[in-house]
């Protein structure tokens, strides 16, 4: 084209000649804009492979940048990060149970749950899961070769020794949580025990949930060595999961910071409530 030109062809003439338009030959392309956001999409990515766009936009906000959710989507298909969506679940109809189905408040319902891992010897790993239904705040995470009801109860008593005891506890029917000894030992505590039916994990649908996340999200990711490296781990990714994990159904907000944005607003009630009276 440049060579025409030289030879005396006039721009237009050379275009006709090669079969282009002049709009063509007269683009400058321009620099891609998006290549450090894009970046950092892929390392969020890399770092939290069950991560959606929602929750990597949350993340970059935190961090100073500011866009919009659906160019963090357009980017996030781009790169090819988009989740497959999973199949729902069957669920069953009908069947209530007794006690309380949604937690009102922090500490009112509290579900606790096993889960079974393996080390890279093949050891068998089973994790307690203890979760407050209301703040999805991770309240403990225990691991162990084998775990008793007075191994349940040590656990308890570490995760609740600096705040009030629930009102109900929830869970299967497992003998570690169906043990005398340890509901003898809820009541004296002023616990109320909430068992789910035999076979209906839907029941206790926060637990089944959280447990999703961190198989997803850890056990899934890791392989380890022995049962300490499965401490060490697990205890990381729940302090994560309470102060820096968004969570959808929190309004995006990481259980710590929705505990205490609810708890600043129950003091302020309070407090209006009683200037009212007075």
């Amino acid at each position: 084209m440049r060579d025409l030109m030289k030879w005396g062809l006039t721009q237009r003439r050379s275009c006709a000649v090669i079969g282009i338009g002049r709009s063509s030959f007269q683009y400058q392309g321009k620099p891609d804009e998006d290549g450090p956001l894009l970046a950092k999409l892929k390392r969020i990515a890399f770092r939290h492979p069950r991560y959606g766009y929602r929750r990597a936009w949350v993340l970059l906000r935190r961090a100073g940048e500011r866009l919009n959710a659906k160019k963090v989507l357009r980017l996030w298909r781009k790169a090819g990060l988009t989740l497959k969506r999973r199949p729902p679940r069957k669920r069953r109809l009908g069947n209530r149970v007794a006690g309380p189905l949604r937690a009102e408040r922090p500490r009112h319902v509290v579900t606790y749950d096993f889960m079974f891992d393996r080390t890279s010897e093949g050891r068998r790993l089973k994790i307690l899961t203890v979760v407050d239904e209301f703040t999805r705040e991770a309240l403990a995470i225990a691991v162990d070769n084998r775990m008793t009801a007075h191994q349940v109860m040590w656990v308890l008593a570490r995760a609740f020794k600096a705040g009030r005891w629930p009102e109900y506890l929830r869970s299967d029917n497992g003998p570690e949580f169906v043990a005398e000894a340890l509901e003898t030992w809820l009541r004296n505590r002023g616990v109320t025990t909430h068992h789910i039916d035999p076979a209906s994990p839907w029941q206790n649908a926060f637990g089944e949930s959280f447990n999703d996340k961190l198989r997803t999200e850890c056990l899934k990711l890791e392989l380890f060595e022995d049962l300490e490296e499965a401490r060490r781990v697990l205890e990381g990714w729940r302090r994560h999961y309470n102060r820096e994990r968004p969570h959808s159904s929190l309004g995006y907000q990481t259980p710590e910071e929705f505990k205490a944005d609810w708890t600043g607003k129950a003091a302020e009630n309070l407090l209006s409530i009683g200037r009212r009276k007075t």
